[in-house]
């Protein structure tokens, strides 16, 4: 009987970039297949998605990641 595991073996076959940087907030929440950011809601809608909680100063070195 072979058990099916979800924890760290599973872990290993992860290894596809599903976010990357943001055109417009510039955080690496813009999810590449979806065409979505999950910081800023840029691709879904004009307006900026936000909190009043939810925004902090986003300080990005210039290296590309």
């Amino acid at each position: 009987m072979i058990l099916m595991a979800k924890g760290t073996p599973s872990f290993g076959k992860r290894q596809g970039k599903t976010h990357v940087l943001c055109r417009r907030c510039g955080r690496h929440s813009y999810h590449a297949t979806d065409g979505v950011c999950s910081a800023c809601g840029f691709g879904k809608s004009a307006k900026l998605k936000k909190a009043k909680w939810q925004w902090k100063t986003v300080t990005r070195d210039k290296r590309t990641k």
